[in-house]
């Protein structure tokens, strides 16, 4: 076939054996092959437009006559040769049939690989991709819009916003034209699926949404408001250094220790004044669509896992205001708890000295600083663009401080040491891995694993009525002087709650709950059917 990256001569469809390293030619149309046999395996080379090892391909293209090849990928794009009246161009562009060994002059980078086109009237040269660039564009990590710039002047501030790297002032980028803002991100940057929704504004008027009512709450009187999804009214009580560890916020679930909450004082409604005050839309960094405030009712809680960190909690959510978000976690709508939306995109961290940036591209990949774990499906995480650290936000949204009803002195996070003695939890008498992080108190020192102070419990809040798959579960208070027996691992229920099944029967963990009902899934029709579900769970208590 004769392709427009190779135009002088015509390229034959080859097929190499991946045993016998015999490369055949063959025209399509004339079915005649033809067999080469390479003295050295390196003969295939690679793809002379994108660099492709063609050893990793079944078939190619090639020119026998200058060796020139193309794998099986690059052999289908056909650019067009000309471009009239481009958008990011004044005058036609000239198609390369060459790869671009250069920056783009709309993004800067140099990418080979990229069909190019080119004006030699202005010596202006640009990737296939970025020709349409949009000229205006919104962002979820910036209140205002941007405007694409072929150029900046030396004077402005050269830090893209979003991978923190230098911002090359000779090439296009996005800016913010608002005064005294100084905010400049990479073109590529900008219009990462991650951080642009796709959306073009250039024609569109400014959104005002000054009429909508977004306020969380209305003020009534002196420190005194009226939350929008609570009956009653809520009273600012100022922190006194009395600690009440058995309220729970219905917002983040955390205990209500040294901050200032809101109180109802006709139930047991409280919220931190931070939660109170979270907006009921927002834009975040974690999403390229705006989010809404979802308070999850009392009783009426479906089991689901915050996309960002995993973690199950029974406290508010940011949910995606678009129906068909195309970015979907694990099948579900894209949500985000309480704890993990109070994270900013630019985060300081007490476990490593430099700030920690929110990256445009999900890692899957990456090995964790806190925690040491890597792979998990729902890859955000926080990076370090200096020591390419990585923190997951499961490890970055860990209290540093936890309080204890009993104790005066509160446990600290302890971020790893170096230590030759045996390390004990209090909590489980197991060993402690001191490397790993870890709770400790100093009156009386005493070190816990993390995840037995601040487990899977911390996000549960006793009386909620849990629906996981079939079953009805109810979260108990596990304050009883005898821990109950968990049915599924068979020790003791040690965490603050426990997960109680509608015949009683007792699951120390959202984890053990999961193993549970994955058996049930394997009995005969349970899994389609309640009616046997509880027949099931009765006969197992009998």
């Amino acid at each position: 076939m004769t392709h427009p990256y190779h135009p002088q001569h015509p390229l034959i469809f080859s097929v190499q054996d991946r045993q016998t390293g015999i490369i055949h030619d063959s025209d399509i149309h004339s079915y005649d092959v033809s067999s080469i046999i390479p003295e050295d395996s390196s003969i295939l080379g690679n793809c002379n437009w994108c660099g492709n090892d063609l050893r990793s391909f079944d078939f190619f293209y090639r020119c026998s006559i200058c060796n020139f090849s193309l794998d099986s990928s690059c052999s289908q794009s056909f650019p067009l040769p000309t471009i009239s009246n481009p958008k990011s161009h004044h005058h036609s562009l000239i198609f390369l049939p060459r790869p671009l060994l250069f920056p783009c002059d709309a993004c800067g980078l140099v990418e080979q690989w990229r069909p190019s086109y080119a004006c030699f009237q202005c010596n202006y040269v640009v990737h296939k991709d970025c020709i349409d660039l949009p000229r205006v564009i919104k962002i979820t990590r910036h209140p205002h819009r941007l405007f694409y710039t072929p150029f900046l002047s030396p004077s402005t501030s050269s830090l893209c916003r979003l991978c923190y790297e230098t911002v090359d002032i000779n090439y296009g980028q996005y800016t913010c034209n608002h005064d005294d803002c100084s905010f400049v991100v990479h073109s590529k940057c900008a219009t990462h699926k991650n951080v642009w929704d796709g959306r073009e504004l250039e024609w569109e008027p400014e959104e005002f949404d000054e009429t909508e009512d977004v306020a969380p709450f209305k003020k009534v009187g002196d420190d005194l408001i009226k939350y929008f999804c609570h009956d009653h009214h809520l009273k600012l009580e100022k922190y006194d250094r009395v600690r009440d560890m058995d309220k729970q916020c219905q917002a983040c679930v955390l205990h209500v220790d040294s901050r200032h909450f809101y109180n109802c004082f006709q139930c047991d409604y409280v919220l931190h004044e931070v939660c109170a005050n979270l907006p009921r839309k927002l834009d975040h960094g974690l999403h390229n669509h705006p989010l809404f405030l979802d308070p999850v009712p009392l009783n009426a809680w479906d089991s689901s896992n915050c996309s960002v960190c995993e973690r199950v909690t029974v406290g508010f959510v940011y949910k995606c205001s678009k129906k068909r978000c195309t970015r979907i976690y694990q099948q579900k709508r894209f949500q985000v708890d309480v704890r993990c939306i109070l994270v900013p995109d630019c985060f300081t961290h007490k476990s490593h000295e430099h700030p920690l940036f929110l990256p445009i591209h999900n890692y899957d990949t990456r090995l964790c600083n806190g925690c040491n774990h890597t792979g998990s499906t729902s890859s955000y995480y926080l990076q370090c663009t200096l020591c390419k650290v990585f923190l997951c936000y499961e490890c970055a949204t860990i209290p540093d401080k936890l309080h204890n009803k009993y104790d005066a002195v509160p446990f600290s996070l302890c971020y790893g040491e170096v230590s030759d003695q045996t390390y004990w939890c209090e909590v489980c008498e197991g060993i402690l891995d001191p490397r790993e992080w870890f709770y400790t108190c100093s009156k009386p020192y005493i070190t816990i694993h993390r995840s037995c102070v601040f487990g899977w419990s911390a996000y549960m809040m006793p009386g909620y009525t849990l629906l996981f798959g079939n079953l009805s579960i109810k979260v108990i208070c596990n304050s009883s002087n005898t821990r109950l027996m968990c049915h599924n691992c068979d020790n003791r229920c040690s965490s603050t709650v426990y997960l109680k099944l509608s015949n009683g029967i007792a699951i120390c963990s959202y984890q053990c709950l999961r193993d549970f009902n994955s058996k049930l899934d394997r009995s005969p029709r349970a899994r389609y059917n309640v009616e046997l579900v509880n027949w099931y769970l009765a006969a197992l208590a009998d």
